[in-house]
């Protein structure tokens, strides 16, 4: 799938900053300002990129011309220097590119702890800029990945009054993930570009509202990192109405929430080791959020993981890793299904000829579990994944 948006240019070239022979410094250029929204990682140790465009949104000035993205160094715990050296990034990329530094956002992916190789970035930049091409932004989507094993694109249309839109976005992630992103006040690194005009509060309050139900319902590992970011810039050249909550939001808003939800499963399949994905429905819960806080107990449970690795319809972990969500529930009302299986009835399972049918579901590179808790109209649901052999071998040597 080839992305292109409408007065996008794309670029991404090898600088050196940890492997040799890859794509690891990321472009995009807007030919006109356009509207910027952004949400970062609530982790309390922030990166430098996230802290300077944290600092960059909060200041009321919601647009940008550039995003500019480097892997292989998260430019995380690195102290003052790093917030030198996104400021420095800004200032060379302005001088070539004739722009604002204010108007340049920077995303780091990669190693925590490690000084940015600056120097090899400065000499990187030039050619950046000079290979800047409508037809490169899947280069770019190359550039960011870390121990991805292949890229995430997506890209949809939208008919506002006869003018035809174009939203796309790509992402990276396939460890660390367990994002917990929000507004201003997984790794996860994701841009969404569109060619529509937008108000600007809006565009912030959709992106917002669109992670919360993609890329915050994702977990691999639960570790939420210190680099999430999602940022969304809409440039207004398909020149259609003004898109708010009163005209055509709703039309908009589904279209983004499917392309973010399809890059947030991307990222999923893709995870360290990954074997199998696994929808976790919660319901019956006395309120969504304690479904939730359910959902995501047990989708985090190394142990209900492992058995989805095996594939072991262990429905005793299950229940184990709800019962210790720190809510109140009822065991004898739960009831516990593979896909349509029908596992365990009133908190007892139903016999080894149902184990046999649920084994034959987790034999499915995707399936879903759904658990019934019987007290109330409250749901919830997260996209998680196992917990294989290959996941340890990948992170014990990640540094190596």
């Amino acid at each position: 799938m080839s992305l292109f948006v409408p007065g996008f240019k794309g670029s991404a070239v090898e600088s050196g900053i940890k492997h040799q022979g890859r794509l690891d410094l990321g472009l995009i250029v807007s030919d006109v300002p356009a509207v910027l929204a952004g949400v970062f990682t609530r982790n309390a140790v922030k990166a430098a990129p996230v802290l300077v465009g944290l600092d960059r949104l909060c200041k009321g000035r919601p647009y940008a011309r550039a995003i500019i993205a480097n892997s292989g160094n998260a430019n995380a715990c690195t102290g003052p220097e790093g917030v030198v050296h996104v400021h420095e990034i800004q200032g060379l990329l302005s001088r070539e590119l004739g722009i604002d530094p204010e108007d340049i956002m920077v995303s780091s992916t990669g190693v925590i702890g490690e000084p940015l190789p600056i120097d090899r970035i400065e000499r990187a930049i030039p050619r950046l800029v000079s290979r800047l091409s409508e037809e490169a932004l899947d280069s770019v989507a190359d550039a960011i990945l870390t121990t991805d094993t292949a890229r995430k694109t997506a890209i949809r249309h939208l008919d506002i009054c006869g003018t035809i839109i174009t939203i796309a976005g790509m992402a990276k992630g396939a460890g660390m993930i367990g994002p917990n992103m929000g507004p201003p006040r997984a790794t996860i690194l994701s841009f969404i570009l569109s060619d529509a005009v937008v108000d600007p509060y809006w565009w912030q309050f959709i992106v917002e509202e669109a992670v919360s139900e993609s890329f915050n319902r994702i977990i691999i590992d639960g570790d939420t990192s210190t680099n999430d970011t999602l940022l969304g810039l809409a440039n207004g050249l398909a020149g259609n109405p003004t898109i708010n909550e009163d005209r055509h939001g709703q039309a908009f808003r589904a279209v983004l929430e499917d392309l973010l939800q399809d890059l947030a499963h991307q990222v999923v399949r893709d995870g360290e080791g990954v074997t199998r994905c696994v929808t976790i429905c919660i319901k019956g819960a006395r309120n969504s959020d304690e479904a939730d806080r359910i959902a995501r107990t047990v989708a985090m449970s190394p142990l209900v993981k492992t058995a989805f690795f095996g594939g072991d319809p262990n429905w005793g972990r299950i229940l184990a890793a709800a019962g210790r969500a720190g809510l109140s529930i009822d065991q004898g009302l739960i009831d516990l299904y593979f896909n349509g299986v029908k596992l365990v009835r009133g908190g007892i399972c139903e016999g080894k000829d149902a184990e046999e049918k649920a084994r034959e579901v987790m034999a499915a590179e995707e399936f879903s579990i759904t658990l019934d808790l019987g007290l109330g109209k409250g749901e919830a649901q997260v996209l998680t994944s196992d917990l294989s052999v290959d996941y340890v071998r990948i992170n014990a040597d990640y540094r190596s």
